[in-house]
């Protein structure tokens, strides 16, 4: 007899909560298995929320391993809660599937399962439904008041850092998936390695919570460094009430974290690949100078791999040097959903 939704929901996504840690077992007030999951915050503490959305054919190939996919849906969402110094507690799931394949739906789960445990989260919700392999996923978390880490904080003057794999570095993601579309070759070792980026994103909660009160700007790099950046200096500029086209910033290409297999590409397709590839999930921060001790602190407690990479200034526009601290002039783009994927 085919699988039906509610003995799909019981079979594979219905299990006991996530061991969470002492002091955050009280959040959920009731969980999975009613109309609503009941969360509560505890005193002086706002609760997080994100939502991330994968699409088959947009955010993932069909031929992806399902444990794999299981851990990246996740994975962006945390990165979210990551780069607003938001600690995760529980998480929805909404489903759509062409067919109910239980080996595939299996795959899903424990590699979606294997993830929220890491983190001690539990699943407290969802819905599935017949259609277009989409996945969405919505995270909760809690940060003191006051003390969550946004888009908006950053100021001239502040210098700007970025999170990496170690070893690894941004451009690693987008450097599979021009393997995958045919675009490049790579042996066989060195693409298993990169590949990883693209398909076992770490979130970096640990750091961004131990960079609350020490960075005043954070994000997580989604759609590649440049438009990310982007959002950062138009937020930060209207914040402060600067100029309309936004703060500024200055990006030294040489610092910018970069792979042993990435580095073999020629310097133009690979800082294309680390400005604007995309999908690294790693976290952009700003912080001022004087915070620059406290940074590493917190790299090292999270034991995360950070790199300073450029500063905010106060002229509107990105600018990136070489090596000789020239101006490099390139038609570099930022990531959009709605534009057709290009070289």
């Amino acid at each position: 007899m085919p699988l039906g939704e509610f003995d799909l929901i019981a079979r594979y996504f219905s299990r006991p909560p996530s061991p969470p840690a002492a002091d955050l077992a009280s959040r959920i007030a009731f969980g999975n298995g009613d109309d609503c999951a009941l969360l509560q915050p505890a005193p002086g503490m706002q609760l997080a929320v994100s939502t991330d959305m994968l699409v088959e054919g947009r955010h993932f190939l069909s031929t992806v391993a399902p444990a794999l996919l299981g851990h990246k849906a996740l994975a962006v969402n945390l990165s979210d809660l990551a780069a607003c110094g938001a600690r995760p507690y529980a998480y929805t799931l909404a489903l759509a599937l062409p067919r109910v394949d239980e080996a595939w739906l299996a795959g899903f789960a424990e590699g979606l399962h294997a993830l929220a445990d890491a983190h001690g989260i539990s699943l407290v919700g969802g819905d599935t439904t017949a259609g277009p392999l989409t996945l969405s996923i919505t995270v909760f978390g809690e940060v003191p008041t006051g003390q969550a880490l946004m888009r908006h904080g950053a100021r001239p003057g502040d210098q700007l850092w970025v999170s990496h794999a170690s070893p690894g570095g941004l451009g690693d993601a987008r450097l599979t998936l021009e393997v995958f579309r045919g675009t490049l070759n790579l042996p066989g070792e060195a693409f298993a390695t990169v590949r990883q980026a693209l398909e076992r994103p770490q979130p970096r909660v640990a750091l961004g919570l131990a960079l609350r009160g020490v960075a005043r700007s954070a994000i997580d790099l989604s759609d590649g460094l440049l438009g990310d950046l982007d959002h950062v200096l138009q937020r930060s500029a209207a914040a402060a009430g600067g100029s309309a086209e936004g703060f500024g910033a200055v990006i030294h290409a040489p610092a910018l974290p970069c792979s042993a297999t990435l580095a073999t590409l020629p310097a133009r397709h690979r800082l294309q690949y680390q400005l604007t590839g995309g999908d690294d999930y790693e976290l952009l921060f700003s912080a001022p100078p004087e915070a620059a001790a406290e940074v590493q602190a917190a790299a090292q407690a999270s034991r995360t791999a950070v790199r300073r990479i450029g500063e905010i200034v106060e002229p509107p526009g990105v600018r990136v040097l070489g090596a000789d601290g020239q101006l490099l002039d390139a038609p570099w783009q930022a990531f959009d959903h709605f534009r057709p994927p290009g070289p």
